[in-house]
């Protein structure tokens, strides 16, 4: 069987077990469709906040973005599965011992106004809508090379897969799909790197195969990684950094709190029957992310390897220079793979000194003997692009894995990023309909009607989001790390004052939410447009690139959040504290009352 055929058949059946999935057990109720009924066992719903977890931008980019970025790209790992610690430990039991599924639901209680509860629905639209983009662009790259369609046909048809199982089902219906869907793109997670680890190292686990040595050589992987990179201009594999020590630790700080200020995950406590069996699904979720999250360092630095070898035969060879005009490879003996990848537009090859060979190379270098060496050799700049959200998906074809391999990590790919933005779509639809329209707009609406209102809102915001993955700011990876930071600057602060101040009042709320948002939105909009519009930026504005300390906008919601804190604080002081009440409540909410008693009330 041919590959495109075997695709098919992976992609076509796991497309027709979600929508079973979704048809089965669809929502009847508004607690169906907001919780699950509040039912989901803590194993499987371990499964299904892992897969509302790893994202388009954990499976398809992240491994693409540490390959390019080698040690710097960690911050990735420590940011995301750091900051779900953060929530697990920190949040999320309070949450559900509070008793509200939405985060707008819980703000607007907790600081006792309808207004406070409608700036949270504010922030938490704009980070949703922002993160729905990155997924959006991961089914484009996807479906661009799987099913062999543009990379806007393949986004208009994931719009479709979701609207089918997330409008009809809800979350229960999202719940036991995400499962389903856990397993699909964990297998096709590990199973290729278990087969790259095993042909480059000798060893099976990959998580181990990382430190080996190479495959009949006294060098390690990363050893020899790091002699080829440098060779070829690059920074070493084992230390780059991105940007200062400071952008790095604030990047990574950015990720952790917006993690645990994302409504979608935090919505996914409530689908359980109690606080212990809240406490125990986060267990199993981080047990479930870790399988990922500690392969991709390997996928990242064997692709990185298996892809330089490819292209530059004396990089990998001790008898051959890479300078050696016969060691770069022949554009037109070049493997099926890079083919396919160039239809997609997504690898691009510019023959810049008419050799009719690939020069890949770091020709932004700043080592001079490096240029000259490469001048000598008749390069005249590096001529092979390739964008790091291909990295994963091309990974097996790079390695020359079985046609199964290959089509399993497509299904893959593409249950990592619907998944993920059925969860948002869910966290959207809710804040609409019951945080807007049925506590601020229409408090006497039916459960029918607050339903449709709920469908109608997550049809509408497919739409939206649709359209703006068609023109994304940047990497999948890059946009949900700005999701990520407009959390942290937003939802987080207001949470955690929440649940740990309870002389913080709505009005220091929410005017540190609204000075959060805008600082950070100011800072993100000025690299990259306003509402992610290219040419609309203002870089000029706030004194060029990266002008406040170095710090990429990706990283900027840690700032945001400081703004958010101080902000909060000092509008504190000089207003009224909350009433005797609500600092009772808090109270209540944070001391332990005796797991029978909460599992009773709740």
């Amino acid at each position: 069987m041919d590959l495109q055929t075997t695709i098919y058949l992976f992609v076509g059946g796991s497309f027709a077990l979600y929508i079973g999935i979704a048809i089965w057990a669809r929502a009847g109720s508004t607690s169906e469709f907001y919780a699950a009924g509040g039912q989901v066992p803590p194993v499987l719903n371990g499964m299904a906040t892992a897969a509302d977890w790893m994202s388009a931008a954990s499976f398809i980019s992240m491994a693409g973005l540490i390959s390019n970025m080698g040690y710097g790209g960690g911050l990735f790992l420590m940011g995301w599965t750091g900051g779900y610690v953060l929530l697990a430990m920190l949040l999320a039991p309070y949450l559900r011992k509070f008793g509200k599924f939405t985060v707008p639901q819980f703000i607007g209680d907790r600081f006792y106004s309808k207004s406070a509860s409608t700036v949270a629905v504010l922030c938490l639209l704009v980070a949703s809508l922002t993160y729905i983009i990155g997924q959006m662009t991961g089914v484009g790259v996807a479906f661009s090379r799987f099913l062999g369609v543009s990379k806007e046909v393949g986004i208009y048809v994931g719009m479709g897969i979701v609207f089918a199982y997330a409008v009809f089902g809800g979350m229960k219906g999202i719940t036991y799909t995400q499962v389903a869907q856990y397993c699909v793109l964990i297998m096709a997670y590990v199973i290729p790197a278990i087969f790259i680890s095993m042909h480059i190292t000798g060893n099976p686990i990959p998580q181990l195969g990382l430190g080996s040595n190479l495959v009949g050589q006294d060098i390690s992987l990363l050893a020899k990684l790091d002699t080829v990179v440098t060779e070829l201009g690059f920074g070493k594999y084992t230390t780059s950094l991105p940007g200062s020590t400071l952008n790095m630790f604030v990047y990574t700080m950015s990720l952790m709190i917006g993690t645990a200020g994302l409504p979608h995950v935090i919505m996914r406590f409530f689908t359980v029957p109690s606080v212990a069996a809240a406490r125990s699904s986060a267990g199993w979720a981080l047990v479930f992310i870790a399988i990922l999250y500690t392969t991709a360092p390997a996928v990242a630095a064997m692709a990185k390897f298996n892809l330089i070898g490819t292209v530059n035969t004396g990089a990998m060879t001790a008898e051959k220079s890479i300078y050696a005009p016969d060691a770069a490879l022949e554009y037109a003996k070049r493997p099926d793979w890079m083919n396919r990848w160039e239809k997609t537009g997504l690898l691009k090859f510019t023959d810049k000194n008419g050799d009719g060979r690939i020069n890949y190379y770091n020709d932004k270098s700043k080592d001079p003997a490096f240029l000259a060496k490469a001048e000598q050799a008749g390069w005249k700049g590096n001529e092979l692009t390739v964008n790091a959200d291909i990295i994963v998906l091309a990974n097996p074809e790079i390695a020359l894995l079985p046609n199964w391999v290959i089509a399993l990590v497509a299904a893959g790919g593409l249950a990592a990023a619907l998944s993920t933005a059925a969860g948002l779509l869910m966290a959207i639809s809710s804040a609409i309909s019951h945080d807007l329209v049925k506590n601020v707009f229409v408090p006497d609406i039916s459960e029918k009607g607050e339903l449709l209102t709920g469908k109608i809102a997550m049809a509408a915001s497919i739409v939206v989001a649709g359209y703006l993955g068609l023109n994304p700011p940047g990497f999948a990876a890059g946009t949900v790390a700005l999701a990520f930071g407009i959390a942290a600057s937003s939802l987080f602060p207001a949470i955690m004052m929440g649940i740990f101040s309870k002389k913080m009042n709505k009005e220091g709320a929410m005017a540190g939410m609204l000075a959060g948002l805008f600082v950070t939105l100011f800072y993100v909009f000025a690299h990259k447009g306003l509402f992610f519009i290219k040419g609309t930026g203002y870089l000029d504005l706030i004194g060029g690139a990266n002008s406040f300390f170095g710090i990429t906008p990706e990283a900027f919601g840690a700032i945001g959040a400081l703004v958010n804190f101080g902000v909060a604080f000092a509008v504190d002081k000089v207003t009224k504290e909350p009433p005797e009440h609500i600092q009772a409540m808090v109270e209540a909410v944070r001391v332990p009352r005796g797991s029978k008693a909460v599992d009773g009330a709740h």
